[in-house]
């Protein structure tokens, strides 16, 4: 059944197959100076030209990106939006527990300016409020659900716990045993949508922004910094923000803490309104498991399924390999998908795609600073970057211009996440925890206590 459901499909982001798609801007072509340069076109960069205008609007800032806007992760994603700045609560009480009240109002400060922003500046990237939904996808999972729930309503979140019966009113699976449905300004977005929106506002506000122009190096003049681009030209500042995210461009010691994985995404045809009332999902949230090698899913605005969730490793991090393009990459993910709706079998795939997640042992944005405070990497959201880059934006701005806001003193923005051993052990150990990760909740055995010992490096896998 998976692999006929895949006969076709478009090895491409459904989200970027559009006609609508906004111009390539112009390469640059002349050296300039400006006040800030903002490397990277994706969620991070453009919130960040965005809120240093709005923040300062005599402010002279370029921005660069090495491909065409909403081209990488922006254009890759589930597309689900929460109050969550730290890759969720649980993950949050558990890496910065004495902050963890200032983040939730963080959070909430966000996604507010979020909402602001994409209303008064008329962006219309489908959004909808239906809030996120975690299922427990075994009867063993349920009783810690009933301590996230917990924590949820500890930091007074509109959230409600399902049993069986509740969440399969919610959702029609009978992989389902329980949930926790979170209400408080979440939801979903169409990524590439949000990301065209967010670059006409950017260039609205007098941000220039230059596509098909790649950072090459960073050379520290004393007082500023000088870029040189794959066009041949160069941009002299005295502050660089470095929002290239997986792609990790702008120093090679970025890759220390950040390891390039690829998530791999299934989009299917529209249901037919036969196909939706036998699936329910009347309230449109996006959803979350608790599976090991976790799935996550999603509706469309024309009620496709968006359903991903398969990590992988290549050596040296490698953003795109062959492999992705294969079919044979997407019949587990494709079957996945019919054992939580058996009853949509005959349905069939349109797109597939892989997008770039930059990992870390953290699982949240963190902040690297180089050539003296002078260039400031923001990035390592592990997949949950959406509305939480408009969060890392922010404070990267900040620490540039030294720290001003309380916030940016907090210890989430003032240390890192721990180094990531180099190839060929990231590789190695990569293959054994993706395959660990891809069998463990059916054959257990040594999978369970390699994916502790993993966790205590730092990564909550399990």
């Amino acid at each position: 059944m998976a692999r006929s459901a895949l006969s076709g499909v478009a090895m491409k982001p459904f989200w970027l197959d559009r006609p609508d798609a906004p111009e390539t801007t112009p390469p640059l072509e002349t050296s300039t100076d400006c006040d800030l340069l903002i490397v990277g076109g994706g969620f991070t960069g453009l919130w960040a030209g965005i809120q240093a205008k709005q923040q300062r609007p005599d402010l002279d800032v370029v921005l660069i990106e090495g491909g065409t806007v909403a081209h990488g992760a922006s254009g890759r994603p589930g597309g689900v939006v929460s109050t969550s700045v730290m890759h969720g609560l649980s993950n949050a009480a558990r890496i910065f527990p004495k902050d963890i009240h200032e983040l939730e109002r963080l959070g909430h400060e966000n996604m507010h300016g979020f909402l602001d922003t994409i209303t008064r500046h008329g962006i219309d990237c489908h959004a909808e409020w239906g809030g996120e939904l975690t299922v427990a996808v075994d009867p063993d999972h349920v009783p810690a659900l009933s301590g996230e729930h917990q924590l949820h309503l500890k930091h007074g979140h509109d959230s409600t716990l399902l049993d069986t019966v509740e969440v399969r009113a919610q959702i029609n699976s009978p992989r389902y045993f329980g949930g926790i449905w979170s209400k408080n300004i979440s939801g979903t977005v169409h990524p590439a949508l949000l990301a065209w929106g967010l670059k006409r506002t950017a260039m609205e506000l007098g941000v220039r922004l230059y596509e098909n122009t790649r950072l090459i190096r960073l050379t520290d003049n004393g007082a500023t910094l000088t870029a040189e681009t794959s066009t041949g030209v160069k941009v002299k500042a005295p502050k660089v923000l470095l929002a290239t995210n997986a792609f990790a461009e702008g120093d090679r010691r970025i890759k220390r803490r950040v390891v390039a994985v690829r998530d791999r995404v299934l989009a299917t045809e529209p249901l037919s309104d036969q196909q939706m009332q036998s699936v329910g999902w009347q309230n449109r949230q996006g959803v979350y498991d608790t599976r090991t090698q976790m799935n996550y899913m999603r509706l469309t605005k024309d009620n496709r399924i968006i359903f991903g969730g398969r990590l992988a490793y290549a050596y040296g991090g490698e953003i795109s390999p062959a492999v992705d393009r294969e079919l044979d990459t997407y019949e587990p993910l494709a079957g996945a998908f019919f054992s939580t709706f058996p009853q949509l079998a005959g349905l069939r795939f349109s797109h597939a795609w892989s997008g770039p997640i930059d990992l870390t042992t953290r699982m949240a944005v963190h902040f690297q600073r180089y050539h003296g405070g002078k260039a400031v990497y923001a990035g390592g959201y592990s997949g949950f970057g959406v509305s939480a880059s408009r969060f890392g934006a922010r404070i990267g701005l900040d620490i540039l211009d030294g720290s001003t806001k309380p916030e940016s003193r907090l210890e989430f923005a003032t240390s890192m996440p721990t180094v990531v051993p180099p190839e060929p052990f990231r590789w190695l150990g990569a293959e054994i925890t993706m395959y660990a990760l891809d069998t463990a909740d059916a054959k257990g055995g040594w999978r369970r206590p390699w994916l502790n010992m993993v966790s205590k490096l730092g990564f909550p896998l399990s």
